[in-house]
């Protein structure tokens, strides 16, 4: 789930007191935002496309000359959204449009986008290009880090493995400390990017990065903490009672008494997501599954092919290469990609069905003829949603089976799957506390001891216990924090989304149907609907106009609970 090169910008609307002057009222608002976002598409345009592409070498190659052009790229787009000229009368504009002086709404709407992708580049050039550079530096890190066990490098993908598999616990151990090396190897450089990225936010007028960012992503601090404290009660319990039953069976498998389960005990190096606890193995019906053709026919079979997609993309580990995956849109014309590292596996099984539904909710199907401004998802929770609602079919025993995969017990299958899928939803529910509170905490307070906020956070929200004696920045080795920051709360609010999407689907398009036993396989009105509800409108809704367009309601919990209880 590491996100693409996406703006983190998807927002629009908000104002910042004292930016906006009388001085800057603009004569004819509707020509001159014509003429404006014209002239931006001209020079910022074509300065994104070289920056994506840049992007996707460096994270193919990990090489310091491909990082190098990556950085140079990003700064001058930097340098263009920064002159203050520019800003001016993008400023002159704001006022215009807040006063009721641009009727047509794709062109308020454009403008209240630009005025907010200009206005996090108000700051000091030299500081934007501390901040680029740093930030890349740390990127490249995560990139070329490789866990290092006995004087033996460790892909990701082996790492994964004996966290799933192993029963010794000293190997796990060893195991879990080393992959979290690459945060002793970033702590310096993190610590001095939330510095830079605080001092910027603070020359804003905001009070932190951490403020800064949600709005201008469009959300509202209080009403993100409100939504995650009721997401905290509604899933303490079950996931408390959940969580018991998972240690029950890790404490039996490992050999080790629940009392003395650690970290590197829960097949995952963050516990954000499910132990591999049950009779059945959740791999086994994809040991000899080709996952791409899967994905392939059954996004074909949607009405949302993805062929040419794949024909781009980079599948396969390689040394350099980033050990995660994502999908970027390059230029909004369809020029869209996945990086991945696919193993035979439901875990890579999930992802690619993930990463492709980034790819199907993008410029392959956002309508070419919305302009370039508004040419891309309505927000990044809003993608991670789609992605989130495609990938939940990895676990699904029906989908499977009318997918022509092979299962030799397919009824234990179905039961570990149902479980393993609640317990994924609660699992990831909690975790996304962790990463909400503890970003929060940082950017607010950057000097007070984040091992101990980080650990502190994971025993009250996912209930693990922290090694004792460690003195470790664990919390850096979340490349999230690093390199997407304030971005992880969006998977969780996505959850939600997919939830309410899927419910939706099933109720308008499958009346009566148990949404559970819903599978879109080869219904075309599914694509449909996903092209008419939640790609068409592009950016010209804001992610809660949009949930409302698609579903009828604004973003609640109501279907992602119905979908962990039943």
């Amino acid at each position: 789930m590491t996100p693409d090169r996406r703006s983190f910008l998807l927002a629009g609307g908000a104002t910042v007191a004292g930016l906006l002057t009388p001085e800057t009222a603009a004569a004819d608002p509707t020509a001159d935002a014509k003429k404006f976002i014209a002239e931006h598409e001209s020079q910022v345009r074509p300065l994104e496309v070289e920056a994506s592409l840049a992007w996707w070498r460096a994270n193919i190659s990990g090489r310091d000359d491909d990082f190098k052009k990556k950085e140079d790229a990003q700064n001058k787009i930097d340098a263009a959204l920064s002159d203050k000229t520019t800003f001016t009368k993008l400023e002159a504009l704001k006022k215009a449009k807040d006063g009721g002086s641009l009727e047509d709404p794709k062109l308020a709407r454009q403008v209240d986008l630009l005025y907010l992708a200009y206005l996090e580049k108000q700051v000091d050039p030299a500081l934007l290009k501390k901040i680029t550079s740093k930030a890349n530096a740390v990127e490249q890190q995560f990139n070329i880090f490789r866990a290092k066990v006995d004087g033996k490098e460790m892909p990701d993908s082996e790492v994964r493995n004996v966290l799933k598999n192993s029963t010794d616990s000293t190997i796990r151990q060893k195991v879990w400390e080393a992959s979290k090396g690459v945060g002793g190897a970033v702590e310096a450089d993190l610590k001095e990017l939330v510095s830079l990225r605080n001092e910027a936010a603070k020359k804003l007028g905001f009070p932190n990065f951490h403020a800064m960012t949600l709005t201008l992503n469009e959300q509202r601090g209080d009403e993100l903490i409100k939504l995650f404290d009721d997401l905290d009660a509604l899933t303490r319990e079950p996931f408390t009672k959940a969580k018991e039953d998972i240690d029950t069976r890790l404490s039996k498998k490992i050999g080790v008494a629940v009392a003395e389960l650690m970290p590197w005990h829960y097949h995952d190096p963050f516990f954000q997501e499910s132990p591999a606890v049950y009779d059945a193995n959740l791999d086994t019906p994809f040991d000899k599954a080709d996952l791409l053709k899967l994905c392939q026919d059954f996004y074909k079979g949607i009405g949302l092919p993805i062929d040419d997609v794949i024909a781009r993309s980079d599948l396969k580990e390689k040394k350099g290469k980033s050990p995660h995956a994502f999908c970027t849109d390059i230029d909004r014309e369809g020029d869209v990609r996945v990086l991945a590292n696919i193993v035979n596996n439901e875990y890579w099984m999930g992802t690619m069905l993930h990463e492709l539904g980034h790819a199907v909710y993008s410029s392959k199907n956002i309508p070419k003829a919305l302009p370039y401004v508004l040419r891309a998802e309505a927000h990044i929770l809003t993608t991670e949603g789609v992605a989130m609602q495609f990938e939940r079919f990895s676990k699904s025993r029906p989908w499977l089976e009318k997918m022509g995969v092979a299962m030799t017990a397919p009824n234990a299958f179905e039961e570990a799957a149902i479980k393993t899928q609640r317990n994924q939803l609660l699992i990831f529910s909690r975790w996304c506390q962790v990463m909400l509170r503890f970003e929060k905490g940082m950017y607010e307070d950057p000097a007070q001891d984040l091992g101990k906020l980080w650990w502190d956070l994971v025993e009250k929200y996912q209930q693990v216990k922290r090694p004792k004696g460690r003195s470790a920045p664990d919390y850096a080795s979340k490349i999230h924090i690093c390199s997407a920051p304030v971005y992880y709360h969006n998977y969780m609010m996505g959850q939600l989304f997919a939830s309410q999407v899927h419910h939706t689907i099933a109720k308008e398009l499958y009346k009566g149907t148990e949404p559970r036993a819903v599978t879109y396989i080869s219904d075309k009105r599914v694509g449909e609907f996903m092209k008419a509800k939640v790609f068409a409108p592009g950016r010209t809704l804001d992610w809660k106009g949009l949930t409302r367009h698609a579903t009828g309601e604004d973003l609640n919990p109501q279907s992602f609970a119905k979908d962990f209880q039943g």
